[in-house]
């Protein structure tokens, strides 16, 4: 565990197995965990328990996963692991759109559960170091990291939790390639690891956003942030 605080994962999955056996694994390896199995009943626990993070299946009786984060992201930021029977790309990017961080493709196996659970809480212990960072400005883009705020011109862009913090790793070298790896390492915190489609959507979701002209591709290797592109 990466703090003597014991956190708190809300599980949201309506097969009864598949909720118990991801109870059991998580709270075998030291989390606390509040168990959900529809839509309604995810959105109260989230309010109740006020968990670290959500562990959330899409296809769900009451409202689907989508819905669900999309409420709960709007009452309160977490980290949201989708696990999905599908992964294509379409599914995917609804997902991240309303709020999502990550998704795993059922079958999934346990230890990667436990690994993308502890991946995502070391980012959200990164970012709330950011704190003392002052803001940025890179031609007329603005990011403040304290406040986790962008703006593009006048206009403020809104940016789920991984797309910031996306956009803060690709800031930190304007105009530099920013590997996939190091992409990973450094936003998801999976040291190693190889998942260049998770990259790839969420840099879809951010160019989407903040202007495809000011996020280059280096096909093959990774990503920049250029500055001073033309919005029209």
């Amino acid at each position: 565990m990466e703090s003597a605080r014991r956190r708190t994962v809300l599980v949201v999955e309506d097969d009864p197995v598949i909720n118990q056996a991801l109870a059991d694994r998580l709270d075998a390896e030291g989390y606390d965990v509040v168990r959900a199995w529809d839509g309604p009943g995810a959105v109260a626990a989230h309010t109740e328990h006020a968990p670290d993070v959500v562990l959330l299946d899409v296809m769900l009786p009451g409202y689907d996963g989508h819905e669900v984060c999309r409420r709960i992201q709007a009452e309160r930021p977490v980290p949201v692991l989708m696990l999905t029977a599908r992964a294509d790309e379409a599914d995917v990017l609804v997902g991240l759109g309303v709020g999502a961080d990550d998704y795993l493709t059922k079958p999934f196996r346990m230890r990667e559960v436990v690994a993308r659970v502890s991946a995502l809480l070391r980012r959200v212990d990164r970012a709330a170091e950011l704190a003392g960072r002052r803001a940025l400005e890179l031609g007329d883009l603005r990011v403040d990291a304290p406040a986790r705020r962008v703006w593009r011109g006048e206009d403020e862009v809104r940016l789920t939790p991984t797309e910031f913090d996306l956009l803060l790793c690709l800031a930190a070298t304007p105009g530099a390639v920013v590997t996939r790896e190091k992409l990973l390492a450094e936003v998801w915190g999976w040291d190693g690891a190889t998942g260049t489609r998770t990259v790839d959507s969420h840099v879809k979701g951010l160019r989407a956003k903040v202007g495809a002209d000011l996020v280059r591709t280096a096909h093959g290797v990774g990503y920049a942030l250029e500055i001073g592109g033309d919005r029209s």
